[in-house]
């Protein structure tokens, strides 16, 4: 099967989970006719196939669909496309640099991120329309940097929901229930990453490792080992890495 890459006429969405449920309904509110999003084991005619399941069912996925589809892609950040080889189409990957919670409005791709590759120009066009069509900003990413790329947007997001929840286990021991450590501790994450977006972090850093306060660090650490011990490796570690933040910050 072979066709121009145009606009998609039709497009079947494998996988009912967060991002695959938000991704079917974001392009049928812009338009596209879509099938699905089917179960993992249900294939059908489209002229795209987009797979929207964990990454190791990916390659297992792709093969149901061989001979049936013009293009095949999928939505992993990690994984390279050459996974979906067994569908004998042209490949691409369109990886949205967003989270999905369930039940996530088409509003949530809208200016929105998207890494794309493929292994044609029309796989790539492909790629780019449908980021598009739901309103994300797609942008080329080589095969070689995949994981590199997608660690970076698990550290931005993943990881700061992880610190986030250091935050409650140590406010714990003041008092503080997780409910009210993120009512209080909101307004100080929201103004931290405006700063990061319009400063850059060397700029935003601020607090008692930028100032070299060894003292209150030290306090600090303590008071985190009494009440979330497992948790001090993990300070450690941040502080060192504040360190060298700061260090670059006065070296500007």
């Amino acid at each position: 099967m072979t066709r121009k890459a145009t606009m998609p006429r039709t497009v079947a969405v494998v996988g009912a989970g967060r991002l695959g449920s938000a991704f079917a309904a974001a392009l049928r509110a812009a338009g596209v006719s879509v099938i699905g999003p089917l179960g993992r084991q249900e294939t059908a005619e489209a002229e795209i196939v987009l797979i929207c399941v964990p990454d190791g069912e990916i390659a297992g996925v792709a093969a149901q669909f061989a001979g049936r589809c013009d293009f095949v892609g999928h939505v992993s950040g990690a994984t390279p496309i050459s996974r979906l080889a067994a569908a004998g189409a042209p490949m691409f990957g369109v990886h949205p640099a967003q989270s999905f919670a369930g039940d996530d409005p088409p509003s949530r791709f809208q200016g929105v991120g998207s890494a794309i590759s493929a292994d044609t120009p029309e796989a790539l066009e492909i790629a780019g329309e449908l980021a598009s069509s739901v309103g994300m900003r797609p942008f080329v990413i080589d095969e070689e940097h995949r994981a590199g790329y997608h660690a970076a947007a698990c550290i931005a997001s993943n990881f700061l929901i992880t610190i986030a929840d250091a935050a409650e286990q140590v406010a714990a021991g003041s008092g503080l229930s997780p409910a009210q450590t993120r009512e209080l501790f909101a307004p100080l994450v929201r103004t931290t990453v405006d700063n990061w977006l319009q400063r850059g972090p060397r700029r935003a850093l601020t607090g008692p490792v930028e100032r070299g306060d060894q003292d209150t660090v030290r306090a600090q650490r303590d008071a985190v080992h009494e009440v979330a011990p497992d948790l001090t490796d993990l300070f450690d570690a941040l502080v060192t890495s504040t360190e060298h933040l700061a260090a670059r910050k006065a070296s500007e």
